[in-house]
């Protein structure tokens, strides 16, 4: 499966499934703020309720930058997807990003990975 959406230069989002796994990796890429979260939202919405993925891996490697809009899509959704026996792994965060999230207290909510390969196999545990 493969679903991708993005606004011109600024924001992109796909989701890659290996077959036969069933776990979404969700890539992003440029800048997630007000503008562009409804789009990641509506994107993350399809996924977990039309596709009924549940275990989400989000690939921030390529993502410039996040405002609270952006987080607050991971905060709303983050609930029904472990309602629905899943649950969303951050993956390859920048620096500047990780700095963000941690501050936040992200990390107590989220488990934050180096690697897609370990998030993936953090599902399988």
């Amino acid at each position: 499966m493969a679903q991708e959406t993005s606004t011109p230069s600024r924001f992109h989002v796909a989701a890659f499934t290996r077959p036969g796994s069933p776990v979404a990796v969700i890539e992003l890429g440029g800048q997630l703020d007000a503008h562009t979260a409804p789009e990641f939202e509506r994107f993350l919405e399809r996924t977990v309720r039309d596709e009924d993925k549940h275990q989400l891996v989000l690939d921030f490697e390529k993502l410039d930058y996040i405002s609270s809009a952006g987080l607050g899509v991971l905060m709303g959704l983050i609930e029904e997807v472990r309602a629905g026996g899943g649950d969303i792994k951050l993956a390859k965060l920048p620096e500047k990003i990780y700095h963000v999230l941690d501050l936040l207290g992200f990390p107590l909510v989220f488990q934050i990975f180096s690697t897609i390969e370990e998030a993936e196999s953090a599902f399988e545990s």
